[in-house]
């Protein structure tokens, strides 16, 4: 199984900082913001991990990672994103790594999970074995930001971008766990109204065939890619994994 992390875009909400800067590249207290879902991965056990980049200074995460040794990766291999076509549109640039029908873990660069994905992945699979697609949601107050999934006995029934209405307060986490027919729908996807290939139309294909599965998380989560979230995830990290290296 690989891990895809997706670590393109053009970062306009942590602007100016981005101006010049891949918003990936920015510090989250001693580490990279690219960092934390590569540990992620690797705390789940994935250590063949490719890394699509985009925007400013692709060539930093070569200088940054190198091989990925030291980051507990196997084998890290890394391409590039021209443009901002969304996530589905980058992520296609991943099915050339990939090997026969092997799933993957997908997760996007400026997302901070505190604890482990390991047991929603060694749940999926046991149980699906691997097969159809996965998601991580969790509570939140504030569902107008995020990718809504409406849940009823463990079926995802419905799914919104960012509603303005939202039927349901459990947002689509940045983690999402695909059997090899993603490479499939890819193509088959239309730009939505923001002009991009978007993630959640994926989900929804595998969904009408009753292949989503939704895993709840928890723990600690958030993104990073504002002033605040990334500032309150900085702050965060320098509590927990500040006052750990200090004992």
């Amino acid at each position: 199984m690989k891990g895809i992390i997706l670590g393109g875009g053009t970062g306009s909400r942590l602007a100016p900082l981005t101006k010049s800067e891949n918003k990936h590249l920015l510090p989250v207290y001693n580490k990279r913001m690219i960092e934390y879902p590569i540990r992620t991965l690797v705390d789940a056990g994935i250590k063949d991990i490719i890394l699509i980049t985009g925007g400013n200074k692709p060539g930093a995460f070569l200088e940054l990672l190198k091989n990925g040794k030291d980051h507990g990766i196997d084998r890290l291999y890394y391409t590039y994103q021209e443009g901002s076509g969304g996530i589905a549109d980058a992520l296609k640039l991943a099915e050339q790594f990939m090997e026969g029908s092997e799933p993957c873990v997908v997760i996007l660069g400026d997302n901070y999970f505190e604890k482990s994905i390991k047991q929603q992945l060694v749940w999926w699979n046991l149980n699906r074995r691997c097969r159809g697609a996965g998601i991580l949601v969790r509570q939140t107050s504030t569902p107008w930001h995020f990718g809504i999934a409406e849940v009823e006995n463990g079926k995802v029934i419905s799914i919104e971008e960012k509603p303005s209405n939202p039927k349901s307060d459990l947002a689509i986490l940045g983690c999402y766990f695909f059997d090899y027919r993603i490479w499939e729908i890819l193509p088959e996807l239309q730009q939505s109204s923001r002009g991009e290939l978007e993630i959640t139309d994926a989900l929804k294909v595998y969904m009408l065939n009753d292949e989503l599965t939704p895993f709840n998380y928890f723990d600690y989560w958030s993104d990073m890619g504002t002033f605040e979230t990334w500032t309150e995830v900085s702050q965060r990290v320098a509590r927990t994994d500040g006052n750990s290296s200090n004992r």
